[in-house]
């Protein structure tokens, strides 16, 4: 377990140092801002959506590890799927963030999102995992204002 927890670290440490997909996107079709007062993280999560599918995802902020981390791994597992799809996907990372270990099948459909798995154990963290998920949903949605995690 010791290796799985190390591989998991590693992952986070290299999206929050390394961000993947950090820019703004000029001809995004939709953007939402997610802002966490509790530590301060801010996330700008910009889309390009083509339907129902989202074809581009970008984002920009400033914020925890932990945050960053969690916005740079959902620009790659969003990327080229529906929105349903999408929203499936934050639904179980929810689920991981704030219960804990979720069924191994579910866990797999995670990919490096799984990575997370120790945040229910920090439960102030809990809120700048899923920030960035929060903006998402807010993009989709074609919601206006900025998304708070209060």
């Amino acid at each position: 377990m010791s290796e799985l927890n190390d591989l998991y670290q590693e992952v986070i440490v290299d999206h929050s140092m390394r961000p993947h997909n950090y820019h703004a996107m000029a001809d995004a079709t939709r953007k939402a801002e997610g802002y966490n007062p509790l530590c301060g993280d801010q996330v700008t999560v910009y889309l390009k959506l083509d339907g129902d599918t989202i074809r581009d995802v970008s984002f920009e902020g400033r914020g925890c590890a932990i945050s960053k981390a969690s916005a740079s791994v959902l620009t790659e597992a969003v990327k080229d799927k529906t929105r349903a799809q999408a929203q499936a996907l934050f639904d179980a990372f929810r689920r991981l963030v704030t219960e804990g270990p979720v069924p191994a099948a579910e866990e797999a459909s995670l990919g490096k999102l799984a990575a997370f798995s120790g945040v229910h154990e920090f439960p102030t963290r809990v809120k700048c995992a899923v920030l960035a998920w929060h903006a998402l949903h807010s993009a989709l949605e074609a919601k206006t204002g900025t998304v708070s995690t209060e």
